[in-house]
């Protein structure tokens, strides 16, 4: 007969427990669901709400530019924990322009704040209408034109505008013709309190926009039911701020002038801008 050893009976005892008392303690945390492993956070649950509640701030930039454009601005909102859409307004015709940043507020849940600049404030005129979820149009420098106004007839009714004069022409396959600023007149025309530098890169890498999209007359307005924001660059070369100030009372916009600013205000003045856009999303929040 074969004797046992009570103390080896327990240490293996004691073994077998230590493998398996481990083993059962893992396979209930892993039974345990996720959202009981942590006691919620109502202060949490309240700031991710208020940020949910903020709009859609969607960027729209005009000719001779691009969405860099906006860079300062989108900074400002974004660390102010707005989203924010910078559209690459395709600059071919007014029309389909609009019709392509219409096709993006259809992708879009949630209030939007719809900011255009320059031509871009033309896009965003005729894009927002039947979007019920587009809360405020915001213009900065830009055109906000009437049923039936074109942004080359805009610039036509008012003096003062150097654009005309600096424009550089070329023909596309198509037969259409795109239009540009001669790099030579971009700062003085476009971009005047912008650094030297700086205006060198955006003159050298400047958009060109199709003649026809200057010209195609805009459709009934979206600013006659939807409430709207205006910054008047008060130095502006390229739109005349007569012009603008003009455009702005007729939307009934609030409006804050900037004195001394280009028409390239986005880039020299983004405080200003972002505090306008953030004024018109508190306001219609």
């Amino acid at each position: 007969m074969t004797s046992t050893d009570p103390a080896r009976s327990a240490r293996a005892l004691l073994r077998r427990k230590s493998v398996v008392i481990p083993a059962l303690v893992a396979a209930a945390l892993l039974a345990v669901p996720a959202s009981s492993q942590a006691a919620p956070n109502p202060a949490a649950g309240t700031a991710a709400a208020r940020k949910a509640a903020k709009p859609t701030i969607v960027l729209v930039h005009g000719a001779f530019a691009d969405s860099s454009s906006w860079d300062g601005v989108v900074d400002r909102l974004q660390r102010g924990g707005y989203p924010v859409i910078g559209l690459a307004n395709p600059l071919r015709d007014l029309a389909g322009d609009a019709a392509y940043l219409s096709s993006v507020l259809d992708t879009i849940p949630g209030p939007v704040v719809l900011v255009g600049h320059s031509y871009g404030g033309a896009v965003i005129t005729d894009a927002a209408a039947g979007h019920a979820n587009v809360k405020a149009l915001v213009y900065i420098a830009a055109f906000a034109p009437d049923q039936g106004e074109s942004s080359l007839g805009i610039t036509g009714e008012f003096p003062g505008s150097l654009l005309p004069s600096s424009l550089v022409v070329r023909p596309f396959p198509g037969g259409g013709q795109d239009a540009s600023i001669d790099q030579a007149a971009f700062r003085k025309v476009f971009a005047a309190d912008v650094p030297a530098g700086e205006a060198r890169l955006m003159a050298a890498e400047q958009r060109p926009v199709a003649v026809a999209a200057l010209a195609a007359p805009s459709s009934a307005p979206a600013w006659r039911t939807i409430p709207s924001w205006y910054l008047v660059a008060g130095a502006d070369q390229a739109i005349p701020p007569a012009a603008e100030r003009a455009m702005a009372q007729r939307a009934h916009a609030h409006t804050v002038t900037i004195p001394g600013a280009s028409h390239a205000v986005s880039v020299s003045h983004p405080g200003a801008v972002a505090d306008l856009v953030r004024a018109a999303a508190r306001a219609t929040g």
